[in-house]
């Protein structure tokens, strides 16, 4: 097993782990410690109060980031005629229908976002096996089935995040790089907390926000204080 660096190291040095910290005390330490020769994507992890197993449990969204994500994604959009022209001009990267289904079966995926129309959808559907497990199966709930396309790139390409709780109750997402400023990476990190606290379920009792921490790609994780965003003790 591998050694942490120098780097590391020192970062996790200037980190008390059993402290939690507000939201703008840990974005200044993570954001300090980002010391990367490239630019690191700065990271919200929630550990929540759910089974996801239970249907009535799983946790799933879209977050608009107010300050974008730092990340050029590649659009892709299901979509024939007047539709697949919106799209265009909305600036997506891929417009297609049977002939983009057909690139994503032999496994051509190149983009990072998928968006169809619901027209689209029985065709999209049979493309499950291929982009559910990269997580790029469009889905009517976070604004990815839609005939408003226009919104749905613009969306994407601005700055829209997708999460989902995973099977340990985590969800973790991008929410900016280190080069962001802190006030715009603490807009962010509010956003984004706040954005999965709405999507609480009904069937959760007790605690649904459990822990909270922020980190940079290459950089120890900061423990936030879920007061700070308004997630303390939520019931």
């Amino acid at each position: 097993m591998s050694k942490p660096g120098k780097r590391f190291r020192a970062a996790k040095e200037t980190i008390d782990r059993d402290h939690l910290y507000s939201v703008e005390e840990a974005v200044k330490l993570v954001k300090d410690a980002a010391k990367a020769k490239f630019d690191e994507t700065i990271e919200v992890a929630m550990n929540l109060g759910v089974d996801p197993r239970h249907s009535d449990q799983m946790v799933r969204g879209v977050c608009q980031l107010p300050n974008g994500s730092g990340r050029k994604l590649r659009v892709a959009v299901f979509a024939k005629g007047a539709k697949a022209e919106e799209a265009k001009k909305a600036g997506a990267d891929i417009v297609g229908a049977e002939d983009l289904a057909e690139q994503v079966q032999k496994g051509v995926i190149e983009f990072d976002r998928c968006i169809a129309t619901p027209d689209m959808m029985p065709l999209v559907g049979r493309l499950g096996k291929v982009l559910g497990p990269r997580g790029l199966m469009p889905n009517p709930k976070v604004g990815t089935v839609t005939n408003d396309v226009t919104e749905a790139v613009r969306g994407a390409k601005g700055g829209a995040v997708e999460f989902r709780v995973e099977k340990a109750g985590i969800i973790h997402a991008g929410v900016g790089k280190a080069s962001f400023s802190e006030t715009k990476l603490v807009e962010n990190v509010r956003a984004f907390t706040d954005a999965v606290m709405k999507a609480k379920p009904t069937g959760v009792k007790g605690t649904f926000v459990k822990r909270i921490s922020v980190t940079s790609t290459m950089g120890p994780g900061v423990k936030i204080e879920p007061a700070s965003i308004g997630a303390g003790g939520q019931q």
